[in-house]
This record gives C-alpha cells, sequence and structure tokens, in this order.
C-alpha cells in the first residue's frame, strides 16, 4: 500500500505489529521521551508529508498517560503536513462518561472527542463502543466497528441448540440480540440498576434461561461486578452452564481470577483490543484478535471503499 504511514502509541504496540503484517506495511517508530518537568515529548521517525497517517492508541490504563501520548502524536503529526490523520481507537475508555446522570458532573466522552479533533484528528476508527450516542459526540467522520462476528465465529463451534444469549442490562440488549441473531439463539437481559462503578443490583433475568447454556454478552468487563451479580441470578434460575463473552477485557485487579472461579463458568471469551498481562491469564481465558478487521477498515479507509460493507 502506497502513501500511508502507520504509528503505534505504547499502549498496545503488539496489535498495532499485527495490524500492519495484515496490511503489508512497516509499523514506523515513535520515541516517546519525558521532560526533567515530567511532560512527554512524541517524535513521529518517519516521513508523514501528504501521506494518509493511522494513529493506533487504546485508551488503556494508564489512561491519561496514554491519552496525551495520542494528543501529542496527532500534532507532531499535523505539524509534519500529514495528508489526512486517523486515529485507531481500539478501546475508547471515556465513553463510558456519556451522559450526565448526576448533578455538576462531567462528560468525558465528549470532552475528549473534542480534545481529539482540536489536537488534528481528521476522523476516527472505533472498536465497540460503550454506547451509540458516543458516535454522536466527534465532529469528524467516525467508522464504528463491533467484534460481534469474531465472537460469533468463536462460539459457532459448540452445540448451540439449547443456548441463550443474555446481556447484563437492557442497555446491552440491542448488540446482545444482533449477536443471537448470528448464533441462531434466543435472548435474555438483566433488570440492572447501578449505584456506583463497582455496586450494581440486577432485580431479574427478562427471558428464559432455566436448563440452558447462557453466553453472556457485554461490551467490556472491568472490575466484573456486574457480571457476578448476574451470575448469582443465572445460577438461581438453573442455568446448565455460563460462557463470558466481551470485546474489552479490561480485568482490573484481580477480576479474571474472580470470575474464573464462579460456579458453572466454563469459558471467558475477549478480543485484543487491549492487552492483557500474561501474569493475569487464567486457563479459561480466550484472546480473539481483531487485527484483521481494524486492517481491513484502514486499508478501505485509505482507499475510499465502503466501511459499513464489512457487516453486510
Amino acid at each position: 500500500m502506497r502513501d500511508i504511514a502507520v504509528f503505534s502509541g505504547t499502549a498496545h504496540p503488539d496489535l498495532a505489529a499485527e495490524i500492519c503484517a495484515h496490511l503489508g506495511v512497516p509499523l514506523h517508530p515513535v520515541r516517546v521521551s519525558r521532560f526533567a518537568n515530567d511532560c512527554l515529548e512524541v517524535q513521529l521517525q518517519a516521513n508523514c508529508r501528504e501521506r494518509d497517517v493511522f494513529l493506533i492508541q487504546p485508551l488503556v490504563p494508564p489512561v491519561q498517560e496514554n491519552l496525551v501520548e495520542l494528543l501529542l502524536m496527532i500534532d507532531a503529526a499535523r505539524g509534519a503536513s500529514a495528508g489526512r490523520i486517523t486515529v485507531v481507537l481500539p478501546h475508547y475508555a471515556y465513553a463510558r462518561s456519556d451522559k450526565k446522570d448526576a448533578p455538576r458532573i462531567s462528560i468525558g466522552a465528549r470532552l475528549v472527542a473534542d480534545l481529539l479533533t482540536s489536537a488534528g484528528a481528521d476522523r476516527v476508527l472505533a472498536m465497540t463502543l460503550h454506547s451509540p450516542q458516543v458516535h454522536g459526540f466527534f465532529s469528524v467522520p467516525v467508522d464504528h466497528l463491533h467484534a460481534l462476528r469474531e465472537l460469533a465465529t468463536h462460539f459457532q463451534r459448540y452445540d448451540l441448540s439449547n443456548t441463550v444469549v443474555v446481556s447484563p442490562d437492557l442497555g446491552n440488549a440491542k448488540e446482545a440480540a444482533a449477536f443471537a441473531r448470528l448464533l441462531g439463539t434466543p435472548v435474555a437481559a438483566g433488570a440492572k440498576q447501578r449505584f456506583s462503578d463497582d455496586l450494581v443490583k440486577i432485580s431479574a433475568v427478562i427471558g428464559e434461561v432455566t436448563d440452558r447454556d447462557v453466553i453472556v454478552l457485554d461490551d467490556e468487563i472491568a472490575k466484573g461486578s456486574t457480571v457476578v451479580e448476574l451470575m448469582e441470578h443465572l445460577r438461581g434460575l438453573k442455568v446448565r452452564s455460563i460462557r463470558l463473552a466481551c470485546t474489552h477485557g479490561l480485568f482490573s485487579d484481580d477480576a479474571l481470577r474472580r470470575l474464573s472461579e464462579q460456579d458453572g463458568v466454563l469459558e471467558i471469551v475477549c478480543t485484543n483490543t487491549v492487552p492483557i498481562p500474561a501474569a493475569k491469564r487464567v486457563p479459561e481465558l480466550q484472546v480473539l484478535s481483531v487485527a484483521p478487521a481494524l486492517a481491513e477498515a484502514m486499508r478501505r479507509i485509505h482507499n475510499g471503499e465502503s466501511v459499513s460493507a464489512l457487516f453486510g
């Protein structure tokens, strides 16, 4: 591919390298240094002039460091006269801050979208945003991918004749329904109320799950408090087995271990939108790659082809 330049921040270089391998282009180096006063400095170490520049950086812990690094990469590309700058966001952490659900509260998803645009981003390629309205917070074009096909391909190898897909809450029910259609299964959902970041209450499960094999689908799993609460209800309803699936496997603290030790959990499936350290992994974990999907979307963006056709 000509006239394309791909760079990665320090958040997830392994994913960036895999994407470039699928594209057949080099991953250009980036020098990240720190001044004596702790401020970051970024240098893109390849020519950007009039080129189609892609900057790959999921917003994963440390989120604020990786965000500033991304902003500086965008600024560097703009200062180097890049023809177009596309930010590739495999995980947009601030997407969870998408509404005013308490007095005098910030809406980080919109603010960070504005920061990316102000820094010089011409378009954004994102994967499984937390909610549909986040797409509208950006004032530049956004190509919004999802990982349902990758997840569905994984689960289609099982006997799904007695399986139901369960969404932890009604907000994710639409995605769960789309996933269930790909698998040819029914769908159910939890009635959830959130009191704080790690305190949720699920009062009921809407749909038939008794004596069924269950696949719990969420967009991300961080502390796992929602999933643990849901699984307590599912076990009370006498489900046969439980598999967990999500796009973004954040698994903060010891969430992976706690989830793997829950009764009835056969498998935990996520994608590689965020890095998962080897020390955190458990035998039940399966990590699927979204690099081919991101690479194909980047190729289509570069060539002026339809990205939505990927979901046809």
